[in-house]
């Protein structure tokens, strides 16, 4: 069943702009340690922060809260399954607002679908509740 859905699409020029004023102070703010390796090692920096931008707004309306509530940024950080699909792992307020939202007998899944195409970013986040 399907506990929630999210989308999100950001401007990559808006997150380079935030990147190039605020450097560390805006990264550090919104990103894990995790996130931040993942997204300095690559050639295109900022659409790979943009994509993961996108995915934490997504995310926090798949939870129904959006950014409030006791859910914040970093408490969403994309990781990679051994293939490379993206999924959450999720802490603090979303973890406990996932947790929440999940029928009893069941486990939340979280799915994420992420893409740009400049000057674009979308994300789409599907929670799925399987029985267990």
């Amino acid at each position: 069943m399907i506990l929630g859905i999210g989308s999100d699409l950001c401007d990559i020029r808006r997150i380079e702009r935030s990147i190039e004023r605020f450097g560390d102070r805006f990264t550090h703010r919104i990103f894990t340690s995790g996130e931040r390796a993942r997204s300095d090692r690559r050639a295109a920096r900022a659409p790979s922060y943009a994509r993961r931008f996108a995915a934490k707004e997504a995310c926090a309306k798949a939870l129904g809260t959006g950014m409030s509530r006791g859910v914040f940024w970093r408490d969403m950080e994309i990781v990679n399954m051994p293939g490379g699909r993206p999924t959450f792992r999720l802490t603090g307020g979303a973890l406990k607002r996932l947790k929440a939202m999940t029928p009893d007998g069941h486990e939340a899944v979280v799915h994420v679908s992420l893409t740009d195409d400049p000057p674009m970013a979308q994300a789409f986040v599907i929670i799925e509740a399987r029985p267990i």
